[in-house]
């Protein structure tokens, strides 16, 4: 494997990175997995580094298998609370004595580690679509070292590698694969793009057949179904959008439903800003939901997909996502899924810092 494309390099989106690139981090990744199964040990390849970890928003998963990956790679993850450093700020939206410009932040930073992971949709932005996919490129362009996106408004890299790393090792391949990426019910409207916009980007570089179901209202970027129908021709594999929950399952080998937030929640010129309209096109559409009726349309073998958390008895049933056993035909692989989070950015941080 070469390495030296690699180091040095920001993960910001999987739109910056080639599919050969994507298919040796995931061998890589792979390589980890099986490695610390067996007790073999990979902590000298990170050794005295260190990763800056900035959340604007919460975490479970993200937060702890970066800091794990770290520990297993030799090195150590630091977590930074914008609430409880000068928050870092883009030029005019600073507040004196409470906010620190991001050119200084990174600058800064660039001096004492390795490499600097942030996370940041939603509130903290004011739910101004791209405002935190633009704090992280503004990072990026002052920071001398990898700046790595632990999921902002737009994208959720590592989470999409972590989902192909998933079909890999379930199914062996990605040729003739029917992977549908669906909106699901939720009670609360306020739910990023992030996910289903790097999966379906994801899923089409690697060559899927690609299904995005979702409501007229639920529509995502243009510029993510732009760059899927190019990968798509690419590959010589199909991508589609479908309006309907349920014929969209038929044949799939991966059903991965997520509701997303709906187009008037964003500020102009996105959306109305209007939380009101937004909220009654979610509850417009209750029946979308992972049952096991919606599982049996599957291929025999389909699995489960879902970033987590999950709404449970909204966007799924607990026994669908509970049913894990790989003897019943169709199952869930959530917590495969969420383990290999540790995997691809073990993978990444390896190969970019």
């Amino acid at each position: 494997m070469r390495t030296d494309t690699f180091k040095g390099r920001d993960l910001l989106t999987l739109l910056d990175w080639s599919k050969e690139e994507v298919a040796q981090i995931l061998n890589l990744a792979l390589d980890f997995k099986r490695d610390r199964a067996i007790g073999r040990l990979h902590d000298d390849i990170l050794r005295a580094k260190t990763l800056f970890m900035l959340f604007y928003n919460q975490s479970l998963r993200t937060r702890n298998s970066f800091e794990a990956g770290m520990t297993q790679l030799g090195g150590h993850a630091h977590f930074l609370d914008p609430d409880k450093i000068y928050t870092p700020a883009l030029e005019g939206k600073e507040v004196a004595y409470s906010t620190e410009r991001v050119s200084d932040v990174a600058r800064v930073l660039s001096r004492m580690g390795e490499a600097l992971a942030i996370r940041c949709y939603g509130d903290p932005v004011e739910w101004e679509y791209g405002a935190a996919n633009a704090l992280l490129h503004e990072f990026a362009r002052w920071s001398d070292v990898p700046i790595l996106n632990m999921e902002d408004d737009k994208y959720h890299p590592f989470q999409a590698l972590a989902d192909v790393l998933t079909v890999k090792e379930k199914f062996g391949t990605f040729k003739g694969i029917k992977f549908v990426m669906s909106w699901a019910y939720s009670p609360s409207a306020h739910k990023p793009r992030a996910v289903p916009q790097s999966a379906v980007i994801a899923a089409t570089l690697m060559g899927c057949d690609t299904v995005l179901a979702h409501p007229p209202e639920m529509a995502l970027d243009p510029e993510v179904i732009a760059a899927c129908e190019a990968n798509a021709a690419m590959n010589g594999s199909g991508f589609e959008i479908s309006h309907d929950f349920m014929s969209a399952a038929q044949g799939a080998h991966v059903l991965y439903p997520k509701a997303w937030a709906a187009t008037p929640i964003f500020k102009p010129p996105v959306g109305e800003d209007s939380i009101e309209q937004a909220q009654k096109a979610f509850d417009s559409y209750k029946e979308w939901k992972a049952t096991a009726e919606y599982m049996e349309l599957g291929d025999r073998n389909a699995i489960y997909m879902h970033c987590l958390p999950a709404d449970r008895a909204w966007e799924v049933s607990n026994q669908v996502i509970d049913n894990t056993d790989p003897q019943s035909g169709w199952r869930s692989v959530v917590y495969d899924e969420a383990e290999n989070r540790l995997h691809v950015q073990k993978a990444v941080m390896a190969l970019t810092m």
